[in-house]
């Protein structure tokens, strides 16, 4: 039973004191401090006025485990497009008070972290919509265009804007303090890379090599040498990461990727493909997705619709995920191409 820290929790949020909350009730302020540090409980006589005085059911006031609640805040990254203002707040407000008794508490702070980016996503999705509509009234709008770049990430052309400065400086701190952190390594490789900065990445994609000795070695070298207009020799690196792991499917998705981007289009889709067949379950649907976009891009839709297929499928087998927005995405993306053949059909 939780009635103690939930009634601390609803008074703090409501703004009152032990002593105001005592006398609506009719008992002294100390009886109150015993049921939040959970030394007694208050009178089951008493439920019924406790939660008439914050609005809340009596339910309520039997707070979920913090376990649970976890569960619970972490399940709805999974199944809510759009978190309500109401349950949002609920959720920061009690990660806040984790924090507050467990100042080292990792899981708070990360899902803290991950509520604000679900917020974020779900707040990009609704500028990109009004973005698209100031384009779609007036073509020549510069805010338009520049709140629809920020709101899906894309490029914008402006160096100050487009460049990973300040997380590849924050990382270039992070790795003298964690020296052999594989997931700070990949971090800068991945950012210099796509800034650019060939040269500056290859000691770290070498002490990556010490690090965790796998495909991504041969990967990234081969980027350099792409970047440095090597393009025979990057060639030769990306087919080596797959030669020297063929039984990583990483490998395969990492060099289809690169396929993409060089226009070995049917090469690419041979990979993604394979990629996905090779893994065991649970499986990564990263490969789905790069399939899904290409064949859209290619115009042809009805691949692009049984490869959204596959992922409904791939979350319902793997994860039991059968519901939500993780599922829901995929539909209204099922429509969309739908609709795109209808208008095909039409013209």
């Amino acid at each position: 039973m939780n009635i103690g820290k939930q009634i601390k929790s609803l008074r703090l949020k409501k703004n009152v004191k032990q002593d105001e909350l005592a006398d609506y009730l009719g008992v002294s302020y100390q009886a109150v401090s015993k049921w939040e540090t959970e030394m007694s409980v208050p009178d089951i006589s008493l439920l019924p006025n406790i939660s008439a005085y914050f609005g809340v059911t009596i339910d309520e006031l039997f707070q979920m485990p913090n376990e649970a609640e976890f569960e619970r805040i972490e399940n709805m990254f999974w199944s809510e497009r759009r978190i309500k203002k109401e349950t949002f707040e609920h959720a920061v407000h009690f990660l806040e008070e984790v924090i507050k008794d467990e100042p080292s508490n990792v899981r708070a702070y990360e899902n803290l972290a991950d509520l604000y980016n679900h917020r974020a996503h779900s707040d990009h999705e609704l500028a990109s919509e009004y973005a698209k509509k100031v384009l779609e009234l007036e073509p020549t709008n510069k805010g338009g265009f520049v709140a629809f770049l920020e709101a899906n990430g894309g490029v914008c052309g402006d160096e100050w804007y487009d460049n990973n400065f300040t997380v590849i400086e924050y990382f270039k701190e992070f790795l003298k303090k964690n020296p052999k952190s594989y997931r700070g390594l990949y971090v800068i490789i991945e950012n210099l890379l796509n800034d650019r900065r060939y040269d500056e990445a290859i000691p770290y994609i070498e002490e990556l090599k010490i690090v965790n000795s796998n495909h991504q070695y041969y990967i990234y070298m081969g980027d350099v040498a792409y970047g440095n207009g090597n393009f025979e020799e990057a060639l030769k690196l990306w087919n080596e990461a797959v030669g020297e792991y063929p039984s990583t499917w990483q490998a395969y998705c990492s060099r289809a990727d690169r396929f993409k981007k060089i226009g070995k289009i049917n090469e690419a889709l041979e990979d993604y493909e394979y990629c996905f067949k090779m893994q065991e379950h649970p499986r990564i649907t990263d490969g789905l997705f790069s399939l899904a976009q290409l064949h859209e891009t290619m115009g042809d839709y009805n691949a692009a619709i049984e490869d959204r297929k596959e992922i409904i499928k791939c979350l319902k087998e793997d994860y039991k995920v059968t519901s939500g927005n993780s599922i829901d995405e995929h539909r209204r993306e099922i429509e969309r191409l739908k609709s795109l053949i209808i208008q095909e059909k039409e013209a």
